[in-house]
């Protein structure tokens, strides 16, 4: 199990990831509304984890990890169903779903 401070430091690289898909996704005209949402209220959600990792509830923090993976998902799920996404934004919205993905794992 991560420590209380490692998994800090990953939930920051993982709001810098965000961070570049919602950017990416505002600047490619090709991005579907959706798309464009579920990044958003990724971003949103990952701004109110800080108040869970201060808890030290490690249910929590899992469960919060498990609700961002979920969302991370669903914006992979939405890149692939679209024939005209732009390769920055798939590449993107990629990476956030691999590092969500990879930090669920090591949580669990």
């Amino acid at each position: 199990m991560l420590q209380a401070n490692e998994i800090k430091q990953r939930i920051t690289q993982i709001q810098q990831t965000i961070d570049q898909a919602e950017q990416a996704c505002m600047s490619s005209a090709d991005t579907p509304p959706e798309l464009r949402e579920c990044i958003q209220n990724l971003a949103r959600e990952t701004q109110q984890v800080d108040q869970v990792l201060q808890s030290n509830d490690q249910a929590k923090i899992v469960e919060c990890v498990d609700r961002l993976e979920d969302m991370g998902d669903d914006a992979k799920r939405i890149s692939r169903s679209e024939a005209h996404i732009s390769p920055q934004v798939e590449t993107a919205v990629t990476r956030v779903h691999a590092e969500l993905s990879q930090l669920k794992h090591q949580l669990h």
